[in-house]
């Protein structure tokens, strides 16, 4: 293995505290740059950036400048997406547990439309859209108990998981919809899962979705907007191989498999595929411990700034970023008193010694953001380069 370090600016990590993330602005601007070029070729396909990905404030700027919408998951993210400047006629808020600050939150910022996920959650929406006087535009997340081949913890389209509405149940709350004085029923919502690498996924959606459709025609129910959600995946094993995802492939597929009406608009939910590549976790070595079979790494970074591989089992590359020596085997650890405390076991790095920066790849999304306090630590800063 050889590192990566003509790949970062090190002379310019010499005054920022570790750990740390490093924003690559020209892999973020190339990925922006290919979603816009792909998506661009349909008309009625709009993307939402998925703020939950990665809420940095210069982050959320650099995207809210290219035009994307964005996808919101809680009220907070709400307002950091205004405060950045996505324009509210693109937000939309999905999300199984919308608090009554939040609702309103949304309404008083005339949001474009609300996921919705249960009628309880359709009944406050109206109660608080007839409080203000104003009309909420929803769509229902339906449940298409359509699998996707990630891992179990980001699978959310099976029956079994807490998010959607049942298709059994959608004509139902359709028409309560119709028949509530504040709210203006408006598309469907889908979402099965995140890290998908297979294009079949997306096209057994995509025929659940036609399905659905043919039903609601057969109803008489016209739906204006179809929002299938995000979910594309990226290459973590090789991201300096691959930093851009599948793109064209994934908005291609959408494109030949979906079978829309007339003036029908497509909408995306993409958080991970935009981010992620342009991040990377940049940690200290600690020490360099010798143990009885094994070699440990310990960084100054654990699973308090980068919690993935603990929550997960989550796979990062990760490459010793100033050193030139042969290569070695360890175990790289955290500081954490937890055992899972683990970024990767048995992996092959270049012979670390104390001081030596490590590079933790892919890390732009569920990183920075899932950060937290616990044993006291600090939280790790952004940084965009």
């Amino acid at each position: 293995m050889t590192n990566n370090k003509g790949i970062f600016p090190i002379e310019k990590f010499q005054d920022i505290e570790t750990p740390f993330y490093y924003y690559d602005s020209k892999i973020l601007d190339s990925t922006l740059s290919t979603i816009i070029k792909e998506a661009g070729k349909y008309s009625n396909f709009h993307v939402h950036y998925a703020v939950k990905a990665n809420a940095n404030p210069r982050i959320l700027k650099l995207i809210s400048s290219t035009g994307l919408g964005a996808d919101c998951v809680s009220g907070g993210e709400i307002t950091a997406a205004i405060e950045a400047g996505f324009p509210a006629d693109k937000i939309v808020f999905a999300g199984v547990g919308k608090a009554d600050w939040e609702i309103n939150t949304a309404l008083d910022n005339d949001i474009f439309c609300f996921n919705v996920e249960s009628i309880p959650e359709l009944e406050t929406i109206n109660e608080w859209a007839t409080k203000k006087d104003k009309t909420a535009n929803v769509a229902f997340r339906i449940n298409p108990d359509v699998g996707a081949h990630t891992h179990a913890h980001i699978t959310t389209g099976l029956a079994e998981n807490k998010f959607g509405i049942s298709m059994n149940d959608m004509e139902k709350v359709i028409d309560m919809a119709q028949k509530m004085s504040n709210v203006k029923f408006i598309g469907l919502h889908f979402h099965i899962g995140s890290q998908i690498l297979l294009m079949d996924d997306f096209t057994a959606l995509c025929h659940r979705i036609n399905e659905l459709q043919d039903r609601l025609e057969h109803a008489g129910i016209a739906v204006k907007h179809i929002n299938v959600g995000g979910g594309l995946g990226v290459d973590y094993e090789n991201p300096n191989e691959h930093p851009i995802p599948a793109f064209r492939t994934y908005f291609e597929t959408y494109a030949q498999h979906l079978k829309l009406r007339p003036g029908q608009e497509v909408h995306f939910e993409l958080g991970r595929s935009v981010v992620a590549q342009c991040g990377s976790l940049i940690s200290k070595v600690l020490y360099v411990k010798e143990g009885t079979n094994k070699k440990f790494v310990i960084l100054d970074a654990g699973m308090t700034d980068l919690i993935r591989p603990a929550l997960y089992q989550a796979c990062h590359k990760i490459e010793n970023i100033t050193s030139q020596a042969g290569c070695q085997t360890y175990d790289v650890v955290g500081p954490i008193c937890e055992s899972s405390d683990v970024f990767a076991s048995d992996i092959q790095l270049n012979q670390c010694r104390r001081g030596d920066l490590i590079a933790i790849r892919s890390a732009g999304a569920y990183g920075e953001i899932m950060a937290s306090g616990y044993n006291c630590r600090r939280l790790p800063k952004g940084h965009l380069f």
